[in-house]
């Protein structure tokens, strides 16, 4: 009889697993694409196809690693009416501190200061921190914290990394509240990353995108002058933001990329540090190739990775890339957490998401779409600052690697979703 209900027992659970598992999942649809137009003359079509609005009138800042913080807590400390920071991971230690210190006299100054963190990646934000900013006055909620009612959920994080201050400035990005984020990525103690600072209209989509999670985590509407003010033009760049991840259909953020890659006409350049492209990503690379596309990739190696793990699941596929025509370099010195991905020279994209089904099938993310030459530059010129000290790999080689490689490669693969 025990061993009828312990087999009992366990048949419940696996169907119970197997329900949550059908509720949450996403269509995963093959995406095929027929267009032949350039990717700057499709910005209403990218937009639209990931349920955004392209907007006009912007101005666009890059910030590279640490140097970004000293602008962001300048701009924290100078808000007037409202801070809304939402990120996916903070661990205590220097950086950890100034950023609560910043929020927490925003709090006591009387204004309205919001923070919205993952409960898993900010599981070491510290208790003298948490206690900080509550005392002072900032609302702190923890996304998808480990309860009983999130039990269908708890693999779905919020990734994303931004801040609004007054409904007027906006920053997104990849930067994380580490004091490995700090520096300038001068040895593998110090990361390298890039995060955007914005100003006009597209400010409102970022602060719908906070406003999104926000809502579902604390059912309190964002409403008013304080978050959502009239923007007039503050520059000549065109925007639109993809962060929705629809129940039953494939998240915005993936059909962004998808489809940035498929309609490419010159080269395509990626910067990210979990690159473990699906077979049809890498098809559409493969294709992009055969039309004369330039299509190149830097990541960290394993040396210079946070997650070792990752890269070996990466490298499961790099011959199929390299017979493919695409060119990979891994850099070795440190991490490089940057999420850019630059199309012809003239369109960017920006944001939270990692090249990975984790980003693109499961995590909260948001990517900027940008149409603008002038930043396109400026973030090729980021690809070309670390190419020169990157290995590219070459195919030949690669596939001489040794079975140990191979084996750790094809093992960590299988879990890639997991990581």
């Amino acid at each position: 009889m025990l061993l009828i209900a312990v087999v009992a027992f366990i048949g419940v659970v696996l169907l119970l697993l197997v329900v949550i598992w059908s509720i949450r999942r996403h269509r995963d649809p093959r995406l095929h694409i027929e267009c032949s137009l350039p990717v700057d003359e499709l910005i209403p079509t990218l937009a639209g196809l990931t349920l955004s609005t392209a907007v006009a009138g912007n101005s666009v800042e890059i910030f590279e690693n640490g140097a970004f913080f000293d602008v962001l807590l300048q701009a924290i400390q100078s808000a007037q009416r409202t801070v809304h920071f939402e990120t996916f991971l903070w661990k205590e230690g220097v950086l950890g501190q100034r950023v609560a210190d910043a929020l927490s006299e925003r709090a006591r100054a009387g204004k309205r200061v919001r923070v919205l963190l993952d409960a898993t990646g900010s599981r070491k934000l510290g208790k003298a921190a948490r206690r900080q900013m509550k005392d002072a006055g900032c609302k702190l909620v923890f996304f998808h914290e480990k309860t009983l009612r999130n039990i269908g959920v708890l693999n779905d994080r919020n990734h994303r990394k931004l801040v609004v201050i007054d409904g007027r400035e906006a920053f997104v990005g990849g930067h994380c509240i580490v004091d490995s984020w700090l520096g300038d990525a001068q040895d593998n103690e110090h990361f390298a990353d890039l995060s955007l600072g914005l100003r006009g209209p597209i400010v409102n989509s970022v602060q719908s995108a906070f406003s999104e999670n926000w809502v579902g985590q604390t059912g309190e509407l964002l409403v008013g002058d304080d978050v959502f003010p009239a923007l007039e033009p503050a520059g000549d760049v065109l925007i639109h933001a993809a962060y929705v991840k629809p129940e039953g259909s494939a998240p915005a953020v993936k059909l962004l990329h998808h489809t940035a890659i498929c309609v490419a006409h010159k080269r395509i350049w990626i910067q990210n540090p979990y690159f473990i492209p699906e077979p049809e990503a890498i098809d559409a690379f493969g294709d992009a190739v055969s039309r004369g596309v330039d299509v190149r990739v830097m990541m960290p190696s394993t040396s210079g990775s946070d997650n070792p793990i990752v890269q070996h699941a990466s490298h499961r596929n790099f011959e199929k890339l390299l017979r493919c025509g695409v060119r990979l370099f891994e850099y070795p010195h440190t991490l490089l957490h940057q999420k850019v991905m630059t199309i012809d020279g003239v369109w960017s994209a920006v944001g939270s998401s990692n090249f990975d089904d984790r980003s693109f099938e499961t995590n909260d993310e948001i990517t900027l779409g940008i149409r603008d030459a002038a930043t396109a530059r400026k973030l090729d010129a980021v690809f070309e600052k670390y190419a020169p000290q990157c290995r590219e790999i070459k195919l030949e080689a690669w596939r001489k690697r040794g079975p140990w490689h191979k084996l750790k490669d094809n093992v960590f693969y299988v879990i890639n979703e997991l990581l």
